[in-house]
C-alpha cells in the first residue's frame, strides 16, 4: 500500500491519485491499518435511488439483486453503484481500532457510519435479507473506516434500524433547519419517504404558524401516513417528472405565488425541473437526492431564466446525526412512523 493517508488515497487501486469516492476499484483487504476502524458490518442501508436502480434492473428478484450487490462489492471493492454513483451507509460492530485511529470507541459498540459506502472498503461474506420497503440489507462482511471517515456510536434508547434510517439522511433536515426561515413557503418534493419526512417536520418547525409547507407525493399510501404527521399546510399527488403539472399544482396550494423554498428528496431521474420551476426568482432550490443530474438542473435552470440558489446536499451537515436523532425523539408521530417502516422483522 502507499503511505498511510487521513482520506484513505492509500487503498487506492485505480485510478492512482484518486480520493476513494471517484475511484473506480480501492483495496478492501484485510488487515486494518494503523489509521483505520474494522467493523463488523450487519446492515447496509443502501441509497435510495441506487437501491431503486438495483430493483428495477433485477425485477424485485431477490436473488439477483443479491448477486448484483455482490458483484459490484466484488469488482469494486465498496458498494458503489456503477448506474447511480452512489452507496448508502451502514450498521455494524467495531471489531478492532487501529492506534492511530482518533475515534473514541472500543470493540463491541455499535455503530454507524455517516460516510458514504462509495467510498468505504467493504467485504461480503454473504447476504443474508433484503428488506424491500427499507432499501436495507443484513450482510455478514468486514468495512474499514478511514481516519477522517465520520460515525455515530447507536444511542440505547433507539431501535438500531431506526436510528440506522434516520442516520443515512441525517443531513437533510439538519440543512433544512439552516434554509428555511419563519413565514417561508416550503416544498418538498418526494415529502413522504424517509428524508423527506423529516424534512418536512423540520420545516413545519421553522417555518412557524405564519410559514406554508407544500408536500408532493406519489404513493397514496405513504401520503396517508404523511398526512397523520401533519407536517405539511398542503399534501399534492403528482409526478416529479411533469414539471409543468407540478408548478401549476403548486401555485394553486400557493395562494397563485411560487415558493421560497423547495427540496427535492426523490429517488428517480428527471425531477429537476419540477424542483426549480415552482421557486421564485430569490428562492432557493436544495438537492439531496443521488437521483439528481446537475447538468440538467443547471441548463434546464438556464434554459427557464430563473435566478434561484442551488444548492447540492452533500449528506454533511456539522452536527447533524444528533440533530435528526433529536428530533426523531421529540416528535412520537415521527418516531413511531420509522419504526413501523424500519423496525420490522420481515
Amino acid at each position: 500500500m502507499n503511505k498511510l493517508c487521513p482520506y484513505g488515497s492509500h487503498r487506492v487501486i485505480a485510478p492512482q491519485g484518486a480520493l476513494p469516492q471517484a475511484a473506480q476499484r480501492i483495496d478492501n483487504r484485510i488487515p486494518m491499518q494503523a489509521n483505520e476502524l474494522l467493523i463488523q458490518v450487519e446492515t447496509l442501508n443502501v441509497d435510495s435511488a441506487s437501491f431503486t436502480q438495483i430493483r428495477q434492473a433485477c425485477g424485485d428478484d431477490r436473488d439477483r439483486m443479491a448477486a448484483m450487490i455482490l458483484d459490484i462489492v466484488n469488482t469494486r471493492g465498496k458498494l458503489q453503484n456503477p448506474v447511480t454513483g452512489s452507496g448508502g451507509m451502514l450498521l455494524g460492530r467495531v471489531k478492532d481500532k487501529g492506534a492511530d485511529h482518533p475515534g473514541q470507541v472500543k470493540p463491541g459498540d455499535a455503530v454507524a457510519t455517516l460516510v458514504s459506502l462509495s467510498l468505504t472498503p467493504l467485504r461480503l461474506e454473504r447476504i443474508k435479507a433484503i428488506h424491500m420497503d427499507s432499501d436495507q440489507v443484513d450482510v455478514e462482511g468486514e468495512a474499514i473506516l478511514f481516519e477522517t471517515g465520520i460515525f455515530a456510536v447507536l444511542p440505547p434508547d433507539i431501535p438500531q434500524k431506526v436510528a440506522l434510517a434516520a442516520l443515512d439522511v441525517a443531513g437533510a433536515p439538519a440543512q433544512t433547519h439552516r434554509l428555511v426561515k419563519p413565514g417561508n413557503s416550503v416544498l418538498v418534493l418526494g415529502a413522504s419517504g424517509k428524508s423527506g419526512v423529516l424534512c418536512c417536520v423540520q420545516a413545519k418547525l421553522d417555518a412557524g404558524p405564519e410559514g406554508r409547507v407544500i408536500g408532493l407525493c406519489y404513493d397514496e399510501t405513504e401520503a396517508e401516513e404523511l398526512r397523520q404527521l401533519q407536517a405539511c399546510d398542503v399534501i399534492l399527488m403528482g409526478d416529479a417528472r411533469k414539471p409543468l403539472d407540478i408548478y401549476h399544482q403548486v401555485l394553486a396550494a400557493n395562494r397563485r405565488e411560487k415558493v421560497d423554498l423547495s427540496i427535492s428528496v426523490v429517488n428517480i431521474p428527471d425531477s429537476e425541473m419540477s424542483a426549480i420551476l415552482p421557486v421564485k426568482q430569490s428562492g432557493t432550490v436544495y438537492f439531496f437526492s443521488m437521483a439528481t443530474h446537475f447538468a440538467k438542473a443547471a441548463l434546464g435552470a438556464e434554459g427557464v431564466a430563473s435566478d434561484a440558489r442551488m444548492l447540492i446536499g452533500n449528506g454533511y451537515t456539522p452536527g447533524h446525526g444528533q440533530f435528526t436523532l433529536d428530533l426523531l425523539r421529540s416528535h412520537p408521530g415521527l418516531m413511531k412512523l420509522f419504526a413501523s417502516r424500519y423496525d420490522r422483522k420481515d
